[in-house]
C-alpha cells in the first residue's frame, strides 16, 4: 500500500497539476500569435511571428483596460488598506478595551458576512443615485472599503485575543496610552495576519465584476474586469489574442501581490489555523 501510494500520488498530483496549467498555457500561447493566425491556425500551433506586443497594445488602448487597470489598482490597493485600518482599531477596542456591549456590536459587524453581497445590489444603487456616488471613483472606493470592513474586523478581533493581554499592560505601566498600545504593540505583532487580509481582500477587489458594472457606467471609472467583459463583448469573434492579452494583463498584479507578500501570507495563514 505505501509503494502504491509512492507511486500513484505523484502520478495523481502530475496530473491534475497539468489539468490546471493546460488552460493557462494555451491563452499564454494565444496571447503570442497574430489575430490572422488565431483564426486560421489550430490553437495548439506555435506562431511564426510573436505579437505579444500588439496584442497587449490592443487590449491597454484600443479596449481601454488602461483606465481600468488604474482604476482597479487605486480600489484593491486603498480599499484594502483602509478597511485594514478602520477595522484593525475596531479589533483592538472589542477584544482589549472591551466597552459595553462590546459582543453585541462585535456580532452586528459580523452579521456583515452572513448575507450575500448580491443581494445589496438595488438597495446601493438607488442610494448611490440618490446621493450622487453612482458612476464615481469615490462611490466605488467607499463601497468596496465598506464591504471589507466586517471580515477584517473578524479576523483581527479573533487574532488579537491570542495576544497575552500582559503584554498592552506592561506598556501601560511604561507610560503607553491606549493608541499608543495599538499602534506600537498590537499592530506589529499582527503583520502576519494583516498581510494575509491585504492580499484576501486585494484580490477579491481586484477580482470583482458584479458590483464594477452595477455601480458604475463609463470607463474611466469602471474597474478592469468591466473592462474585460466590455473587450470581450466587442472582440471576441476579431480578436481572441487581444482579449486573452488583456486577461493576462489583468491577471498579474494580483499574482504579483501573492509572490510578494507571500512569506507573509503563508505565515498569517499557520497563525490562523493555530488558533
Amino acid at each position: 500500500m505505501r509503494f502504491l501510494s509512492r507511486f500513484f500520488l505523484p502520478i495523481g498530483v502530475g496530473l491534475l497539476g497539468l489539468t490546471w496549467l493546460a488552460p493557462f498555457a494555451i491563452a499564454l500561447l494565444m496571447t503570442l500569435k497574430s489575430q490572422r493566425e488565431a483564426l486560421t491556425r489550430p490553437f495548439w500551433t506555435f506562431p511564426s511571428t510573436i505579437a505579444l506586443f500588439e496584442n497587449l497594445r490592443f487590449a491597454w488602448e484600443i479596449g481601454k483596460l488602461q483606465f481600468g487597470f488604474r482604476n482597479s489598482l487605486l480600489y484593491a490597493t486603498a480599499g484594502a488598506a483602509a478597511a485594514i485600518i478602520i477595522a484593525s482599531a475596531a479589533a483592538f477596542a472589542l477584544a482589549i478595551l472591551r466597552p459595553r456591549a462590546s459582543f453585541l456590536i462585535f456580532m452586528v459587524i459580523f452579521s456583515g458576512t452572513l448575507f450575500p453581497f448580491q443581494m445589496h445590489i438595488i438597495p446601493l444603487f438607488r442610494m448611490y443615485q440618490d446621493f450622487g456616488l453612482y458612476d464615481t471613483r469615490w462611490g466605488l472606493l467607499l463601497f468596496y472599503m465598506t464591504i471589507s470592513i466586517p471580515f477584517c474586523t473578524f479576523v483581527l478581533r479573533n487574532y488579537f485575543t491570542t495576544i497575552p493581554r500582559e503584554i498592552g499592560e506592561a506598556a501601560r505601566l511604561d507610560g503607553l496610552s491606549d493608541f499608543g498600545v495599538y499602534l506600537r504593540i498590537y499592530l506589529p505583532l499582527s503583520l502576519a495576519p494583516i498581510t494575509t487580509l491585504f492580499v484576501f481582500e486585494f484580490t477579491w477587489i481586484w477580482n470583482d465584476l458584479l458590483f464594477g458594472i452595477t455601480l458604475a457606467k463609463s470607463p474611466e471609472v469602471r474597474p478592469i474586469m468591466a473592462g474585460l467583459a466590455s473587450l470581450r463583448g466587442v472582440h471576441s469573434a476579431s480578436n481572441p489574442p487581444g482579449i486573452l492579452a488583456g486577461a493576462l494583463l489583468a491577471s498579474a498584479p494580483t499574482i504579483l501581490v501573492f509572490l510578494g507578500l507571500q512569506r507573509y501570507f503563508i505565515r498569517g495563514l499557520v497563525l490562523s489555523t493555530r488558533g
